[in-house]
């Protein structure tokens, strides 16, 4: 009884796990591959997470070029929206008629871009027409729909072929583009461009008819004429 008691104590004491001694002492020359082979796993791992930089770059590429492209070729906030759903749109069509790998790539790029143009006009255009009072939360809904996006389409992608996902990926675009008909231009892109009259129209139509925007749209202006004039500062 005494012997079993000894046996049943040294198996508690005993690790759960265990550890071969020639590995904790770092003898590994068996077990994997040596310090002085580990420089290509680093080189592999470089060469492949440049892919995922790259991706960052077609994504963050529209961000910080946006203002730039809007001012030289004159366009508006709705009217960037409307080219961002025309690439969207054209490389959802072109990966849904796509056979072979090349015009599945021509409809990622297309997508890819129209992405990194809207997430930079979304905000901007939410900010621009809200008032104080609901813009941080109004902003806040652009995060929320990207998650939801992200969320809705692998839930559906799981039930529906890749092909019909793509043609779901147009019914946001489809929105889009008939929505913007019916929604007034930025007032304060339209304060920035000189157009006083549809610059007031369109802020009456934001407020509602019978609401005083006299203080809003002379503080509209002002910083409009500040920014213009820090503007033609910097230039050369």
């Amino acid at each position: 009884m005494a012997i079993k008691e000894q046996n049943d104590a040294q198996e508690i004491r005993e690790p759960l796990v265990w550890i071969d001694n020639n590995l904790a002492a770092g003898d590994g020359s068996d077990h994997g591959s040596t310090k002085g082979d580990e420089w290509m796993v680093y080189l592999s791992t470089f060469v492949a997470v440049c892919g995922s930089y790259e991706f960052g770059c077609g994504v963050g590429y529209s961000s910080p070029t946006q203002s730039a492209i809007r001012k030289d070729l004159n366009l508006s906030i709705a009217e960037a929206m409307r080219m961002s759903c025309v690439f969207c749109v054209a490389g959802w069509l072109a990966i849904y008629f796509s056979k072979g790998a090349l015009s599945l790539d021509i409809g990622r790029l297309a997508t890819g871009y129209g992405s990194g143009a809207f997430s930079y006009i979304v905000p901007v255009f939410i900010a621009e027409i809200a008032p104080k009072n609901l813009r941080g939360r109004l902003t806040a809904i652009n995060q929320l729909m990207i998650v939801t996006g992200v969320s809705v389409s692998f839930i559906i992608g799981v039930v529906v072929s890749w092909r019909a996902l793509a043609i779901i990926g147009i019914v946001p675009c489809a929105v889009i583009i008939f929505g913007l008909f019916f929604i007034p231009e930025s007032p304060r892109w339209l304060a920035k461009t000189g157009r006083q009259r549809d610059f007031e129209v369109a802020l009456q139509k934001l407020r509602g008819k019978d609401a005083d925007v006299s203080h809003e749209a002379a503080e509209i202006q002002s910083i409009s004429k500040i920014i213009y004039v820090k503007a033609c500062h910097l230039l050369p």
